[in-house]
């Protein structure tokens, strides 16, 4: 005898019903007026947020890149528009103990194209030494700009870990907006794919059905987003989930010499 697909002794734990394709449209359809609705929603924050007031900065404050010190000003590479992510940094730590939540949102924007046909320019600014920071993009072979920050005060500096925009007028600077925690998100395309998907993404704070895969258990820190916390993204080789002294963050995996030779020790992540 056949198994049916939707024999309870074989479904998997927590499966939603196995319907026919009109009452599965139906649901659909359902669900639609729902993100059609956020969708709406979103536009009008991002109306809102086109008429936020801005603050005007000196855009001649120097940050430090490949050619030594430049202002800021030249981030903008002519441009009239600048988004900058900025990457949190670990002194002294080993490309795998950087952070892989910034290495996440890093990896997502790996080409600017699309940005720079609207006028807008990008760079990943961090406050790590220069050096460091030249060897890890090596490593990383990012192509975007990075800059150090280091002991730049904010909003060019300042605290790391989130996005934030800028406008150029002349010689003239002003900040825009920032963003913080899952205010990242957008940038990570896969988080987006991964909200379509039966399992979603794994992580510990998803609403899911009764009986659907667990997050991976990495013992990570809390960081204030429960156990495993949001940026979970660190591997061993094969693959799996973990936070011990051979994983790293996971596009490392592809990178040349990935092989961890070092452990984390004491470059702890705190978020």
């Amino acid at each position: 005898m056949t198994t049916m697909p939707s024999d309870p002794s074989t479904a998997l734990p927590g499966r939603p019903p196995v319907v026919d394709p009109a009452t599965w449209q139906a649901a659909r359809d359902e669900l639609l007026v729902r993100e059609k609705a956020h969708t709406r929603e979103g536009d009008a924050i991002a109306a809102a947020r086109r008429r936020l007031p801005m603050v005007e900065l000196d855009g001649t404050v120097e940050v430090v890149g490949p050619d030594g010190p430049v202002p800021f000003l030249n981030l903008f590479q002519g441009r009239d528009e600048l988004v900058v992510y900025k990457h949190m940094w670990y002194d002294g730590a080993p490309h795998q103990g950087q952070c892989e939540g910034c290495t996440t949102t890093a990896w997502h924007v790996k080409d600017a194209a699309y940005l720079n046909a609207r006028g807008v320019s990008f760079a990943v600014l961090t406050t790590g030494r220069w050096d460091e920071v030249a060897s890890y993009v090596e490593f990383m072979g990012y192509a975007q700009p990075w800059y150090s920050v280091r002991d730049v005060d904010a909003p060019v500096g300042g605290e790391m870990g989130h996005i934030t925009c800028f406008l150029r007028d002349g010689d003239r600077v002003f900040l825009t907006y920032s963003t913080t925690a899952r205010g990242n998100e957008p940038v990570n395309g896969s988080l987006g794919l991964l909200d379509m998907t039966p399992y979603g993404r794994r992580e510990a704070w998803e609403d899911n059905p009764e009986g659907w895969p667990d997050a991976p258990q990495t013992d990570s820190p809390v960081g204030g987003h429960g156990s495993p916390i949001c940026w979970y993204w660190r591997t061993d080789a094969d693959g799996v989930a973990t936070w011990g002294p051979t994983s790293r963050p996971v596009p490392q995996w592809t990178r040349p010499g990935a092989t961890p030779v070092e452990s984390l020790g004491r470059h702890g992540h705190h978020h």
